[in-house]
């Protein structure tokens, strides 16, 4: 085989396999100890405007993050598990106290977003003081 004929060849690609999910190793940890995380989280919250709404996406982005998802991963992480449900309890009061403004259908929304739910209880009291609790009636056709 002649030198020309092996430069005419393609040469295999190699695969990604970091981007198929398929090695185990990847990206280190962004944060390697609780202290730089909170640091981190302070700075954003004392660097908005008052008029600018806090948000997990914004905390993420300032932080580093390339996703939510891999800020609530930091959460599965003992020694990063308080910080992360405390940063995400300040920005849900923060939604909360939003419920009562102009933007309270923002602020409901967001909050559905942290677990909260639309719940309706109906109490019903009888004669005999029989209580039923939640009742609530369907049609099943």
């Amino acid at each position: 085989m002649s030198a020309s004929s092996e430069k005419s060849k393609p040469k295999k690609k190699k695969k990604n396999l970091f981007k198929l999910g398929i090695t185990s190793t990847g990206r280190p940890p962004k944060y390697k100890t609780p202290e730089k995380l909170i640091k981190k989280i302070e700075q954003y919250f004392n660097q908005l405007n008052k008029d600018e709404s806090m948000t997990i996406t914004g905390l993420c982005l300032y932080c580093g993050f390339e996703s939510r998802q891999s800020f609530y991963d930091y959460e599965k992480k003992k020694e990063f598990s308080y910080t992360i449900k405390r940063s995400k309890m300040i920005i849900a009061s923060h939604y909360e106290n939003n419920l009562n403004g102009r933007y309270a259908a923002g602020a409901i929304f967001a909050l559905k977003n942290f677990g909260w739910t639309d719940k309706q209880e109906i109490e019903h009291k009888f004669e005999d003081g029989v209580v039923i609790i939640g009742c609530s009636a369907r049609n099943k056709n």
